[in-house]
């Protein structure tokens, strides 16, 4: 089913959203990789503040390539999801409302999911160039000096996502690894 969401995303439509669901997202998102994560968890454990509110907030993992002229961003495809499992579930307990990325999630991230009533969802991952118009502007916001890797700001217009694994506790990656197997 398709669906069209704001971000940030309240838990009320978290609740309403289920695995497998088309959905397209506009409003603002944030992007954050691998430093970043880092960057942000060793602030939370000196206890400053991290670069914007966390609370409902969406998260892409995402490395855009140079913006070409005219454009606020280059191919903005996901990354791999995992990568940043070690940091999410603090991420969630603070209110993160959902992220973006691609590849499955580990057991205690798809926990922590379920205990927020956030929401995990993929992007296409080879698409980047595609995703890219989806994306009005894009501003640093935090950790310049990691290039690509910085903390951006960005504003989307009908972002298109699929539901992976839901609040309720469904994830389409076992449930098609399911499917096809019949």
């Amino acid at each position: 089913m398709d669906k069209h969401i704001k971000a940030p995303i309240l838990k009320e439509e978290t609740e309403q959203l289920t695995s497998g669901d088309y959905v397209y997202i506009t409003g603002t998102i944030y992007t954050a990789r691998d430093a970043a994560h880092k960057r942000m968890d060793e602030a939370l454990k000196r206890g400053e503040k991290l670069p914007f509110s966390i609370e409902n907030a969406m998260i892409y993992y995402m490395g855009p390539s140079p913006a070409r002229e005219g454009r606020p961003i280059g191919s903005a495809g996901p990354t791999t999801a995992s990568r940043m499992d070690k940091y999410t579930p603090r991420l969630l307990d603070l209110g993160l409302g959902a992220m973006i990325g691609k590849g499955k999630r580990s057991q205690e991230v798809l926990e922590a999911i379920v205990r927020n009533k956030s929401v995990y969802f993929a992007a296409v991952g080879g698409a980047g160039a595609l995703l890219s118009k989806c994306i009005k502007s894009s501003e640093v916001i935090a950790y310049e000096d990691l290039g690509t890797e910085a903390v951006r700001k960005l504003e989307v217009e009908d972002f298109p996502v699929i539901v992976v694994a839901d609040c309720h506790g469904n994830n389409l990656y076992e449930s098609a690894m399911k499917e096809y197997r019949k």
